[in-house]
């Protein structure tokens, strides 16, 4: 026997609830623009440049304290975290005009056994350049963006404008409010994160355009049926496909989260909300707009003269 997380044949009425997806998604997008403007995002080494420095002590360690004998080193804005673990601490640093990496590095070792009893480890030290973190942010904006327009692009050959208009729609929805995630939660930024956006857009995409296939094919079929009608069949016979999709990418999701370390903790993150919101785009964001454009309804020459399949009829 198949497992199934949603019976065949459902009749959930989405399109009916359409106004309140869309007044709950408009008010996510302002919620996560106004974090966006008002709190920022938490760069990574990789966008903000500077330097970071990856200890590990013997003990569980006290970020507050830690946090004020770097400040007391007057080195600018400085960032103290833990980094997976009560022992294993990651320190932020401006970049330094007049001082070499390792003369930077020599003076956190010098004040951190003031605030740390036992044994320090340093694991790691890396440095970016102000010039390569601007170039990265750049690269990284152009790269969703490029990655939409393709999205657009394709949508358009493949089916009409308007199936177009609500993937883009779908796809800025999922981005604008994954930032708002990172914002609030104040997770690292970084470009294991950008990857992770072009990921959930591909994969939002890969969900979008297997319920437009559907649409289109049940425009062909069921000519005369209002299009709310016709909107709600489509969502309905690809729904098991898109429960199970996602249940089975959330499992390997969960599991790189849990168990897979905070290299990629962010990515793995983001990847978890963006099932989410991908899921929840495709179902009441790309195809209710739909509506909204007006989607033109087409006579088809496959239907053999003008007869109309009847939809399934409900139990």
């Amino acid at each position: 026997m198949l497992l199934k997380l949603i019976p065949d044949n459902t009749h959930i009425k989405f399109i009916h609830f359409r106004k309140i997806a869309y007044i709950f998604s408009l008010a996510m997008i302002v919620f996560s623009f106004g974090l966006y403007f008002n709190k920022g995002l938490n760069y990574g080494i990789d966008f903000e440049g500077g330097i970071m420095i990856e200890i590990g002590t013997e003990n569980a360690a006290d970020i507050s304290a830690i946090r004020s004998a770097m400040n007391n080193l007057n080195m600018g804005d400085v960032k103290v975290q833990e980094f997976g673990a009560h022992n294993d601490v990651l320190i932020r640093l401006e970049q330094q005009n007049g001082l070499t990496v390792d003369q930077v590095v020599e003076k956190v070792r010098a004040i951190l056994p003031t605030v740390i009893e036992g044994d320090i480890s340093y694991r790691r030290t890396e440095t970016v350049g102000s010039t390569v973190s601007k170039e990265l942010i750049a690269n990284g904006i152009m790269s969703v963006f490029l990655a939409i327009g393709a999205v657009l692009i394709y949508i358009w050959f493949r089916f009409e404008w308007q199936f177009g208009i609500g993937a883009v729609a779908a796809l800025f929805h999922d981005v604008i409010l994954t930032i708002g995630m990172f914002s609030f939660t104040e997770m690292e930024f970084n470009l294991s994160t950008i990857a992770a956006i072009l990921t959930i857009v591909g994969y939002s995409l890969n969900d979008t355009v297997v319920v437009y296939d559907r649409i289109r094919e049940n425009l062909r079929k069921f000519r005369k049926m209002p299009l709310a009608e016709l909107l709600d069949l489509s969502i309905n016979d690809t729904l098991s496909r898109t429960t199970m999709t996602s249940f089975t990418t959330m499992i390997a999701l969960f599991a790189l989260f849990f168990l897979g370390g905070e290299a990629i903790h962010g990515f793995s993150a983001a990847m978890i909300w963006g099932i989410f919101v991908g899921t929840y785009s495709s179902i009441f964001i790309a195809s209710p707009i739909l509506l909204l454009v007006e989607l033109r309804r087409e006579q088809d020459s496959t239907v053999e003269q003008g007869v109309e399949i009847l939809p399934p009829k409900k139990s």
